[in-house]
């Protein structure tokens, strides 16, 4: 119909048809719905780029009122919560190492007898670093501290030492990334975000590739069991994983001189663990998509929240605690963690044992998942 003249009336019938294809398509209609959805949700109410509470340890060598008031202080702030005594520096240390405390606060002895002589005495505070933007609020608040903590308890004899000038000096050490530079949190980050998104994406287009191609008969008369077909799937991709772990940690070596200070073997079986259950979590998705473009859907949908909710591009500790609970479900999340402290702190098997056990949870949940699937299409 090439000579045809310009139809209102077969423009409408394809508008109709669309329509109809949209309406058959559940997964792509709700996906137009449920994702603005939650993007005004997680920016609105769990994006925080202004921490408050961070988690903090006390070594309290002297137990004057001047100290109290300094700690209580620390609490009125807003951006301190106490959350551990420790009696060690050894012990704050570990609490810093392994990510329990982002501030630990040590008054040393004759902390209260010194600024009553006016001897201008200094309490220490060390900062996990590694994370220049969850703490940079917390240590400015800590100029106004100097003047403002102790000033009721200068009374009397001592009134003399109120005005001029802060009774005590507070020194900061902001350990991991003292210079505070913002690629030493930001390259860590991005190697979990490249392999979250490329992983997934590739492994569930792995089943669906083989539907619209008509391949799928033939796997299923293959002679294998479920979980063979799903090794034998998403083992290439757990290599090409590591192979693009390798490419980023050289070029962020190369370009942005990122320090290595923890094991690289370390590191790359913390890796192979992380890749493995993005790709179980990739093949899950491509056992309940029916097109390929429904399993780009589902990548995707899991994808904004796994950036935002992970501690990558905001605090992690700035977010309300329902957001906080979503994002420990998220591999990116524990990932981050261990990343980070294998590269900036060093950390070794015994620090970052406690971030591995939800990704062998999360791995198993999903290969579980993916496996009763692929059962149920056999029937």
């Amino acid at each position: 119909m090439t000579g045809a003249r310009f139809s209102w009336s077969r423009i409408g019938a394809v508008l109709v048809k669309e329509f109809i294809q949209m309406r058959r398509d559940r997964l792509t209609f709700a996906m137009i719905v449920v994702i603005p959805i939650v993007q005004l949700v997680l920016f609105g109410y769990a994006i925080n780029n202004d921490p408050k509470s961070l988690p903090t340890a006390v070594l309290i060598e002297d137990h004057s009122r001047f100290s109290r008031a300094l700690i209580a202080g620390l609490e009125n702030s807003g951006y301190y919560k106490i959350t551990h005594t420790v009696r060690t520096e050894a012990e704050a240390r570990r609490l810093l190492a392994t990510g329990v405390v982002t501030f630990v606060v040590t008054i040393p002895t004759n902390f209260g007898r010194d600024l009553a002589r006016g001897a201008r005495p200094s309490a220490l505070i060390q900062a996990d670093a590694t994370d220049p933007a969850a703490t940079s609020n917390a240590v400015a608040a800590l100029q106004g501290l100097k003047t403002t903590a102790v000033r009721r308890e200068l009374s009397g004899s001592l009134a003399h030492l109120n005005g001029g000038g802060p009774a005590f000096d507070i020194v900061v050490h902001r350990l991991y990334n003292p210079e505070g530079i913002t690629a030493y949190n930001i390259v860590p980050g991005l190697i979990g975000v490249v392999l979250t998104l490329s992983t997934i994406l590739m492994t569930a287009l792995a089943l669906t590739r083989e539907t619209e191609r008509g391949t799928m008969e033939n796997l299923l008369a293959m002679p294998v069991q479920p979980i063979e077909v799903m090794l034998g799937k998403i083992a290439p991709y757990i290599g090409i994983g590591i192979l693009q772990m390798a490419i980023i940690l050289g070029a962020a070596k190369l370009l942005f001189a990122i320090p290595i200070l923890g094991s690289v073997l370390l590191l790359y079986a913390v890796l192979f663990l992380f890749v493995a259950a993005n790709v179980c979590l990739g093949y899950t998705f491509s056992t309940l998509a029916r097109t390929q473009m429904q399993a780009m859907q589902m990548t995707f949908f899991f994808f904004l929240p796994s950036i935002l909710l992970s501690g990558f591009m905001f605090p992690f500790r700035g977010m309300p605690e329902w957001a906080q609970a979503i994002g420990e479900i998220l591999p990116l999340t524990h990932f981050l963690r261990m990343a980070r402290g294998i590269l900036l702190k060093g950390n070794g098997i015994a620090e970052i044992a406690p971030e591995t056990w939800p990704l062998f949870a999360f791995l198993f949940v999903v290969g579980w998942i993916a496996i009763s699937r692929y059962r149920r299409t056999l029937d």
